[in-house]
């Protein structure tokens, strides 16, 4: 009954996730719209983070500080560089060049590169021969499939907005912001597996997650100044721009990603970055509500596919999560013949 438990927690906590995140492409995509630059906002979104975090680090972890190596700090470095720099600024390259709806589609491709990504590394095993093997790669390509459809059918148009909102800024194509998008993908998905191992090494959420916002912030700090050195641009004007930066920083950047630590702690990579195709069918819905984007067959076709190909994998990974328990109480019938210490660095 514990097991049933905690796994509905961190269910319910990666579906909060995934809402929060698809609220936040909500009100970007507003203020892109509106002319706000982009390394401004994700600066303030992640210095923000920053800030929220102190309290949280000074009162419950503390002690935590005094376990910081050196190899841990250049994990977070390249963790802030992967998961928060380069995955926020190539998505929202992305979401300016598309819409809410396509960019957080493409997010469904992260369940599939970290499975890929975490077999050379041994974090993820895979068994043809047993059904869960076969699980995880029909789930895998499942994903895929629906990717496909997402990204190559439109389909008919299901709604018919009578407020169409005007950009600021008209999206030169679709093929370069897929082509940000992928790199997003990527980089978050690498994000994931350097977490895994940061979460071994040191266990403590909101420490590692206010310094990877630091680092970020800084990060982002630095491109701005090559990028474009006019100050006038560093400040908000109007509230939408400070409602972005505020909820970016505070949900996005500070609680999401300490529950997606946990959740990888919990779970496992694999598992948990398999809920971001629930991010899509929020975005489609806000999308429709907020901005008033057309959404077309092949949206919603492409995301039950995701879905089903999700609900497979997780599958695959409960049935992995079942042998790593009969290893510790083998029964005559078990042929299992991987290690209880290679089970559980997954």
């Amino acid at each position: 009954m514990n097991v049933v438990v905690e796994m509905w927690k961190v269910v319910g906590a990666m579906v909060a996730v995934e809402f929060g995140f698809a609220l936040v492409n909500i009100l970007f995509k507003k203020a892109l719209n509106a002319g706000t630059e982009r390394l401004i906002i994700l600066f303030y979104r992640q210095s923000i983070s920053t800030v929220f975090l102190i309290p949280f680090v000074y009162f419950w972890e503390r002690s935590s500080w005094a376990k910081l190596t050196v190899r841990v700090t250049a994990q977070m470095f390249l963790c802030a560089l992967l998961g928060l720099t380069l995955t926020q600024y190539l998505f929202l390259v992305g979401l300016g060049y598309t819409s809410a709806t396509f960019t957080s589609a493409f997010v469904n491709m992260v369940p599939v590169v970290t499975f890929v990504l975490a077999l050379p590394l041994g974090m993820e095993k895979v068994k043809m021969k047993s059904k869960s093997g076969k699980a995880k790669v029909f789930g895998t390509l499942t994903c895929v499939v629906g990717v496909l459809i997402l990204s190559l059918y439109k389909g008919i148009l299901l709604t018919n907005p009578r407020h169409k909102v005007k950009n600021h800024q008209t999206p030169k194509g679709y093929g370069r912001g897929s082509a940000f998008l992928s790199g997003g993908s990527l980089a978050w998905s690498s994000w994931f597996l350097i977490q895994s191992r940061i979460g071994q090494n040191f266990p403590y959420r909101y420490s590692s997650t206010s310094i990877m916002s630091f680092f970020s912030a800084i990060q982002f700090a630095v491109l701005c100044f090559i990028t474009d050195r006019s100050m006038s641009k560093w400040i908000l004007q109007g509230e939408l721009q400070i409602l972005s930066v505020v909820y970016s920083g505070i949900v996005a950047s500070g609680l999401c990603y300490v529950v997606m630590s946990w959740c990888v702690k919990q779970r496992g990579p694999v598992f948990t970055s398999a809920f971001s195709p629930l991010m899509q069918i929020f975005a489609a819905v806000l999308d429709i509500l907020v901005l008033h984007e057309e959404i077309y067959l092949g949206s919603i076709l492409g995301s039950v596919v995701v879905i089903l190909g999700m609900y497979v994998l997780l599958w695959g990974k409960t049935k992995d999560e079942d042998t790593c328990d009969m290893i510790s109480k083998p029964t005559d019938g078990c042929n299992c013949q991987v290690s209880a210490q290679e089970v559980s660095r997954q």
